[in-house]
């Protein structure tokens, strides 16, 4: 009964998503999203720049998502001051449903506790604890079995970018990455040159478009014509001073902010940026 369940679940969301992407096509939106990543990164009285986030989207344009990935710890207690603006994530999952996994939260759990997006492939994850990229496709496929969105990230290293690497880069691990069945509802891609984070280094404009503008033609060979409504986001040293020339260079449908997500000022004013 749960299996048929499933499938019948799944085949729904599918021919609401084929109407959603039908839109898409026909309106060429592709609705903006604004998200943190507030990493290792908060304490209970950080809740206070959730309430502030949570009030100032009020004086905007309800035009584009706006979602903020705190510390696990925190995600109950800000879904609890969040208002239907303001959606709350998670920073990385473990593939299996629930089991002997000291440590680990599950999609299920993380979306149990009230996240609707969850960010896999980081490079810090990628970098500081081993995950590759076969490991960030299951965690992709876990996000669609709990309900929640992944937010897959890829990007080069310097190196790759000093040795002009970046765009063979970046379409290799994107395609390792990826869930095998996805649209523009259940997927979300970030790219993140690895040298610009937390750096204030960031690519050129025509070097955004560019990697944009590959990543764009991936989805859409891998996925048709939905690969056309998935978000790409741009993640690396977005700021208030840089956010409207980086959100206005084509296929670039958002931002992954780091450090100046933390403070609501800030993080608002990239959010004003989008929504101009």
């Amino acid at each position: 009964m749960t299996f048929y369940f499933y499938i019948a679940c799944r085949f729904q969301h599918s021919l609401l998503g084929e109407r959603t992407n039908l839109f898409k096509m026909v309106t060429g939106m592709v609705r903006t999203l604004i998200a943190g990543n507030w990493k290792m990164n908060g304490l209970k009285s950080s809740l206070e720049e959730a309430k502030k986030t949570t009030q100032m989207l009020n004086d905007f344009p309800d035009k584009a998502d706006c979602l903020i990935c705190p510390p696990s710890t925190l995600i109950v207690p800000m879904k609890e001051v969040a208002s239907e603006r303001l959606h709350v994530g998670a920073q990385s999952c473990h593939p299996e449903a629930s089991g002997a996994f000291t440590g680990d939260l599950s999609a299920e759990i993380l979306a149990d506790a009230g996240a609707s997006y969850v960010i896999v492939g980081h490079s810090e994850r990628r970098s500081e604890h081993g995950e590759r990229s076969a490991y960030v496709q299951e965690q992709a496929h876990a996000c669609l079995r709990a309900g929640v969105t992944p937010i897959i990230c890829v990007g080069e290293s310097f190196a790759q970018r000093e040795r002009g690497e970046t765009k063979d880069t970046v379409v290799r691990i994107l395609r390792k990455s990826v869930p095998t069945l996805a649209d523009s509802e259940t997927l979300v891609v970030a790219y993140e040159p690895r040298w610009a984070i937390g750096t204030g280094l960031v690519p050129s404009s025509d070097e955004i478009a560019e990697v944009h503008g590959v990543i764009r033609e991936l989805l859409i060979e891998l996925y048709q014509d939905r690969g056309r409504g998935i978000r790409i986001l741009y993640g690396g040293s977005m700021k208030p001073g840089n956010a409207a020339e980086i959100l206005a260079i084509d296929n670039v449908n958002g931002g992954l902010i780091g450090g100046a997500s933390l403070k609501a000022d800030d993080f608002m004013a990239i959010y004003a940026a989008a929504v101009a």
